[in-house]
């Protein structure tokens, strides 16, 4: 889990780094056109501080990964790139066109979402059996 949080916490924080530094032009990228609105970049900035906020998280429990808390944030990773698969291909597939990286980023999240959900699950084994032998 060790490698799967490490590798987390440098794609959400360099997302969270351009959004919090290029709202509009990393929105271009995966949506096809730029924030405009003050808001809108303003929404744009919070959301690149969550996803640093997320790349934290994972980096500070990476070295933790046999512990329950890390297990919670990896947990936590999994809701995220869910909902990010979901949001994402629907703004896909309800907007034409769409920026280039749109697809890459629905298909990256799904597999990180994956890649969670099998470490969870492989820690979850792992305390059961450690469990039982007790």
């Amino acid at each position: 889990m060790k490698h799967l949080l490490a590798v987390t916490a440098a794609m959400e924080a360099g997302a969270g780094l351009g959004l919090v530094a290029f709202p509009s032009a990393v929105v271009a990228v995966l949506l096809g056109s730029p924030l405009e609105a003050a808001n809108a970049l303003a929404v744009g900035r919070l959301a690149g501080v969550a996803l640093l906020a997320l790349g934290a998280a994972c980096w500070l429990s990476r070295n933790l990964a046999e512990s329950r808390a890390a297990r919670g944030v990896v947990g936590a990773m999994v809701v995220y790139n869910l909902g990010a698969v979901i949001v994402l291909a629907t703004a896909g597939i309800r907007s034409q066109p769409v920026g280039v990286a749109l697809w890459p980023a629905v298909v990256l999240h799904a597999a990180m979402a994956v890649w969670c959900m099998v470490a969870v699950r492989g820690r979850l084994e792992a305390d059961h059996e450690t469990d039982a032998l007790r």
